[in-house]
This record gives structure tokens, sequence and C-alpha cells, in this order.
């Protein structure tokens, strides 16, 4: 029985849960449910703190699970990230007051106050500086108005909270962040044959969702003599499948396309004469 840790709440439970969903594997019902087993895919799953994760799967206790890579930085685990999930996008900034610090270097000597204490301290560390980190839990914006701090480290999507305080971005990224499947370090050396199956199988589910999620499937007619064209805007992974038609001179052609380029596509092949084009969600896939 393959044992999987998911976050329980918050920006990371309802993304996963519906991966996990479209990935074939039973989800709870009920958001006071703990742990739940699913027979049918031999795979039993742990919902737990976002937070608390990469320290299970670290003990070995759990063989896989679901969280942030910032998560997974923050805490210092022994546990290594093995498939970005490409969801709970975020980024991690330094912010204060305008004209106190414009680089890096402008942080020596000054305290920062963040909740991400793991990742802002190796962050300075890793990059010679000297300050003083200071861990706040909650919202952080205030630790300069209160004198707590003199710079914060924080989640930066749209920026408006910050300006709002009076702060402003300075610096590079300190990282970006998103969900991931993590594993025990050499976790993959250390379980046995029926769990590392069961561990491969998972991530492939995942990937399929991930790529179903990236394509669609697109369909149509077109002339034997725009074929040549009509495959060039339309490769497909290894090559477009091509059917004779029942009218002479006439192909039917399926493949998947990006699904962000799907409309543009659409365009540039009824520019060369392919009619009856249509595309197709993609619910699953194995590549």
């Amino acid at each position: 029985m393959l044992r999987i840790a998911v976050p329980n709440k918050g920006s990371l439970s309802g993304p996963a849960a519906e991966m996990l969903h479209e990935a074939g594997y039973q989800q709870r019902r009920e958001s006071k449910e703990l742990r739940i087993v699913d027979p049918e895919n031999e795979v039993e799953f742990f919902y737990l703190r976002p937070r608390d994760i990469a320290i299970y799967v670290s003990s070995g206790r759990l063989d896989i699970g679901i969280t942030g890579r910032d998560l997974l930085v923050d805490s210092g685990a022994k546990a290594e990230e093995i498939l970005p999930l490409g969801f709970a996008r975020s980024t991690f900034r330094y912010a204060t007051k305008p004209g106190t610090a414009h680089t890096l270097a402008d942080l020596n000597g000054r305290t920062v106050a963040t909740s991400y204490e793991g990742i802002v301290d190796k962050h300075l560390k890793d990059n010679g500086i000297d300050a003083s980190v200071v861990h706040l839990d909650g919202a952080v914006e205030t630790a300069i108005e209160l004198g707590v701090a003199e710079v914060i480290a924080d989640v930066v999507e749209t920026g408006t909270s910050l300006r709002n305080a009076g702060l402003e971005v300075f610096g590079e990224p300190i990282m970006k962040s998103e969900a991931v499947v993590i594993r025990r370090v050499n976790g993959a050396a250390e379980a046995d044959d029926n769990v590392e199956t069961k561990v491969q199988q998972f991530l492939r589910r995942l990937q399929g969702v991930l790529v179903a999620r990236t394509y669609v499937m697109m369909d149509y007619d077109c002339r034997v003599e725009q074929l040549e064209k009509a495959v060039a805007l339309t490769p497909g992974l290894e090559s477009p499948t091509v059917s004779p038609l029942h009218n002479e001179g006439w192909v039917a052609v399926r493949a998947m396309v990006p699904s962000k380029e799907a409309q543009r596509i659409m365009d540039d092949l009824y520019d060369i004469g392919a009619r009856a084009i249509l595309t197709t969600a993609i619910h699953a896939c194995r590549l």
C-alpha cells in the first residue's frame, strides 16, 4: 500500500485533490476526514497540514507527498522534489520602505522579518549576507512600521498589499514556488519493489494529467496537396494520424496541439484550406 501525504487545507488542498481525482484516485468526501484508503489503487492518503508534510515524508513514515516547494525548503527536511505540478505558483521577494535598500548587499547588518525563516536564512547565507532573521506567523507587512524589522520577505503576487503598506520590492526574487511531489532523499533506493512500482505509476498518472491540461486533440480535413503544410502546423508528438476520406483528394488529420496555441493553429489551417476543424479536451493520457 502506497502512503501519500496530501494538503488538508489552504491554496494547495483543492487543486491537489482535483488533480488526484483526474488521475483516477479516490479522494475524501468531507474535510474532516484525515485518512482514506483507495483499495482499488492500493493507495492510502493522509491529509496533513501543508507545512508538516515534508517532515512526515522525510521521516520515512509516508512514501511521498504533495506540498509547496517553499514549504519543502523552509522545513529543512531531508526530502526532495521529484515532480513539479504547475499550480499554487508564487514568488518570494524582499520588500522595504522606498530608499531603504536597493540590492541584496544592502541587507548586511539589517533585520528581516518573514514567515519563512528557513528559506530566507538559507538565501542570505548562500549569498554571504550577514543579516538577522525574525520569524513571524501570518502577515508581516506591519513588521517595519512597528519597528520589528527593517525589511520583510514574503510571497508577492500583485504587490498590492505591499504598496498599501508603503513598501516596495527590490532585488532579484528569493525563489519561485509551486506545488510539487516530494520524496525522502534516497527514498527510491530504500523502497521495496512494490512501493517503487506504485510510486512510478503515481508519477505517470500525474504527468498524464499535466499533459492532458496542456494539450487538446485537433481533428480536421484537408486536401492532399495541402497536407505537408498542414502537418507542419500540427506535427503532434511523434506525428499526426492521417486517414483517407471517401471523397478522393481529401484526408482526415488528427494530432495533439498545445491548448494555448489551438485558436491560432485553427486560423492557420483554415487559411490553407482545411475544413471541419475541431478540438477536443483530453482527460487523461500516457506518453
